[in-house]
């Protein structure tokens, strides 16, 4: 019996080969979609899951209320792990980890350093809580010692070759030598953070012990059977037994004035499994990916996929009437509905097998394209594991059942008397059911271009917003370190070059770079809960200058006074939270030592406008600058020059000063771009599937629409006899169609409205959305629609009206 169906199904299809192809492209370009985002969502939600106990590591939190300023950081005070394991039985190890950046790193005794961005300082116990394979070396004892580090085999290949460099001594920034203790498998891709170097804790140059201060990364592993949220509940004990008491050593003051003034301190953890997509604190040991979207795509896979299916669905009952003397035929000869169903069922799955293979090519054409557009290392060798391969054998079969079984029941429904006498109506305007899902088609393909053009619309409002800076035609240099006590001299070799304005020296830019906060209180403030917490940038003369940020009250920090190195400066922000109506003058202090034991008074000498300093995501906060060094980069103002000779000339210069430094730049508005990265990729790739999306329910109208004017040939021959314009049989044959999209339309406007209100809530920054961008994308799918019948219409329309009467 099922070598019947098969070859039925096979002389079907061949014999519309027409529909057949629509059928089979649509449902292929749909599954093609929906397994590349497959691949994409999987592997976000199988991040930190190759770890062997990931399901009992935890990572601490602090959530700070203080000083004006809500601060959610992913770190916690250095102690927290250590007092943790000691205090409670619950939890069996702890790992802490303090990333350093970037780093200039070489075998001892070579000369030239490769620039190493993923390095870090952790406990020895790293390798007792996650699971990273040594190639070489003891895993207990590998960072036990001062002095040393392991390395990634990725590193050993780029510093050792073939070499073993197991007890090999390797430089670190030139003064720092560490020996090589173990050698480990490279992290893999689906890790929260990834780092190539670690380097034993106990040369982390850290004064230990700070409870008031938040600066590493703290994992606790639980024992089995361990309950999380009820040993969550341990954190108000350790908060009022250990940061109570240096809280009132060095403040004097206690957790209850702390908190009675407005402010709070939380630790809180959050799973390791649920890092990636869930956690949206400050100072992450690198950006993470967003439940959201995750969400978002695997709504538009299923949407895509269900667009097609409905193609298949439409077409088929469409063609119901040319199926229907068969029908008929095979109830009387003494087929059952059963039967029937079976053979229509089997039609479906082989047309979604045959997609499924098309697809599978897709899938291995356009995944390299993906894989940049996602910013993943995907393989298509991934959907044969035996995490996908069930989903893949699934998918043909639930597209199948999912796509044939309305069309298979509807035309097994069909009564044999009614069939063959001819009175079966399969008219369009009947067809309701149809109707509705040609509808479904379009209100999904509108909520995605309205989707893709708000995207777009709030990335372009980030990248042209005035942002209180001037980051164009800023060259930032990276690593200035490198050059000892020949910084400066570096600066005045550059800016004698022409079309070089400006250049200032500093580790503190409004881009991705150093961050230094801290708690300031106005001169005489004796309660010292009520302080400020801002960021407290180290800059020098020609900072404002170069980055063209405005000066609003006061004067910049100027070679002429030789008291500037008590001076501050404060945007607008601060001197708001402060309450200082004349703020010029006025004085303020911090501490001046990690232990709080010595302070600092500062003068304020100027205000500077309000300038965005971190993400768009953020409201502006508190700022300040003082005049102190920081050679973490450099930046400089060039005009328009000559960039490409300009930039041989200052690698030039650098090479002079430094021989055997790696050179590394960035122009300042590529890094600016980098902080909105995820967002861009989002929108292109939004855009793609919103694209496939129209052209999936487009094919599936042009066959449809092809079908409706087959049907009505007879009353367009009698329409053009009585004297019907060609235009008027176009519009007879367009309106049908044009009253669904304008019903998909009025339905997809709100839900898209609703759907991107909650993601732009996201940004602290972010346009309206306005009427404009709905009419947009409706006469957009309107102008779409119109397209895809009127080929179909205009050639029913030209038909020779006797040739249409012959023909009935």
């Amino acid at each position: 019996m099922l070598t019947n169906y098969l070859k039925i199904a096979w002389r079907t299809l061949r014999k519309q080969q027409g529909f057949t192809f629509i059928n089979i492209v649509g449902l292929a370009v749909g599954m093609a979609c929906c397994m590349l985002i497959m691949l994409y969502v999987l592997d976000e939600l199988s991040f930190d899951r190759y770890n062997e106990k990931a399901d009992r590591i935890y990572r601490i939190h602090a959530d700070i209320k203080f000083g004006g300023n809500d601060m959610h950081f992913a770190v916690s005070p250095d102690p927290i792990g250590p007092t943790l394991k000691k205090d409670y039985p619950q939890v069996e190890q702890f790992v802490r980890l303090h990333q350093q950046g970037t780093w200039l790193v070489k075998r001892a005794g070579e000369t030239i350093n490769l620039r190493e961005d993923n390095i870090t300082f952790a406990d020895s116990t790293l390798f007792d809580v996650f699971t990273l394979p040594l190639i070489s070396g003891d895993p207990k004892r590998a960072l036990a010692q001062p002095n040393s580090v392991v390395i990634s085999e990725s590193a050993a290949k780029r510093h050792f070759g073939n070499q073993n460099p197991m007890g090999q001594p390797m430089m670190f920034d030139n003064n720092k030598t560490f020996n090589v203790t173990g050698v480990m498998r490279d992290m893999p891709t689906n890790a929260h953070f990834h780092s190539d170097f670690f380097v034993s804790m106990l040369n982390d140059n850290y004064p230990w012990g700070q409870w008031l201060s938040n600066n590493h990364h703290t994992y606790i592993l639980l024992k089995p059977g361990t309950d999380a949220q009820a040993f969550a509940k341990n954190f108000d004990t350790v908060i009022e037994k250990y940061v109570g008491p240096q809280a009132m050593q060095m403040t004097g003051s206690t957790m209850e004035q702390f908190r009675k003034a407005g402010n709070s301190l939380n630790y809180w953890m959050i799973p390791l499994t649920d890092i990636h997509l869930y956690s949206k604190q400050q100072i992450e040991l690198a950006p993470n990916g967003d439940i959201q979207y995750v969400y978002i795509f695997s709504a538009v896979a299923f949407f895509i996929l269900l667009i097609a299916c409905i193609n298949f669905m439409n077409l088929a009952t469409a063609r119901s009437a040319n199926r229907a003397k068969e029908v008929g035929v095979r109830k009387v000869m003494g087929s059952e509905r059963q039967q029937l169903v079976g053979q229509f069922m089997t039609e479906s799955i082989l047309t979604t097998t045959l997609a499924m293979v098309l697809a599978l090519c897709l899938v291995a054409i356009t995944l390299p394209e993906f894989n940049k557009l996602s910013a993943k290392s995907l393989a298509i060798s991934q959907l044969t594991s035996t995490y996908y391969l069930p989903l893949l054998i699934a998918l043909p079969l639930v597209v199948g059942l999912l796509a044939g079984s309305y069309p298979a029941f509807f035309l097994s429904s069909f009564q044999p008397i009614t069939v063959l006498k001819g009175r079966i109506n399969v008219s369009f305007r009947s067809a309701g059911l149809r109707s509705g899902l040609v509808v479904f088609q379009f209100m999904m393909s509108v909520v995605l271009i309205i989707g893709t053009l708000i995207v777009y619309r709030q990335i372009t409002y980030i990248q042209t917003k005035n942002v209180g800076f001037n980051r164009d035609q800023v060259l930032k240099i990276n690593d200035l370190y490198a050059l000892g006590n020949q910084t400066e001299a570096f600066r005045q070799e550059v800016l004698r070059l022409p079309g070089v304005v400006s250049g200032s020296i500093s580790g503190y830019l409004p881009t991705p770079s150093d961050r230094s906060d801290n708690a300031f209180f106005a001169e005489g403030q004796t309660n010292l809960n009520k302080g400020i917490n801002m960021q407290n940038w180290g800059v020098d003369y020609d900072y404002l200058k170069t980055l063209g940020i405005q000066l609003v009250q006061g004067r910049d920090f100027s070679r002429n006074f030789g008291a500037d190195s008590a001076g501050i400066l404060l945007n607008e922000a601060a001197v708001r939270i402060l309450g200082f109506k004349d703020p010029i003058g006025k004085r303020i202090w911090s501490y001046d030592d990690p232990k709080l034991k010595t302070r600092k008074t500062y003068t304020i000498i100027g205000v500077v406008k309000n300038f965005h300093f971190e993400s768009l995501r953020r409201n502006i906060g508190a700022l300040s600058m003082t005049l102190q060094p920081s050679s973490g980069a450099a930046a400089f103002r060039f005009s328009n020059a000559n960039v490409p000779d300009l930039m041989k000339q200052i690698e030039a210069k650098w090479k002079q000063i430094a021989p055997g430094q790696p050179f590394s730049y960035q122009f300042m508005d590529d890094s600016f771009d980098d902080m909105y990265r995820a967002e861009q990729r989002v929108g292109t790739i939004a855009l793609t599937f919103a694209v496939l999306a129209v052209l999936i329910a487009c094919l599936g109208l042009f066959g449809l629409a092809a079908f409706m004017a087959e049907q009505r040939t007879k009353e367009i021959g009698v329409r053009k006899v009585l004297g019907a314009s060609v235009t008027s049989i176009i519009g007879l044959l367009s309106k049908d169609f044009l009253k669904l999209i304008v019903i998909a339309i009025v339905i997809a406007s709100p839900l898209a409205w609703y759907a991107m209100s909650q993601w732009l809530n996201d940004f602290a920054y972010k346009i309206d959305i306005e009427w404009w961008m709905f009419a947009v994308a409706g006469l957009l799918a309107i102008g779409i629609a119109l397209l895809t019948v009127s080929f179909q219409s205009i050639k029913a329309a030209l038909m020779n009206p006797v040739k249409a009467l012959r023909s009935e």
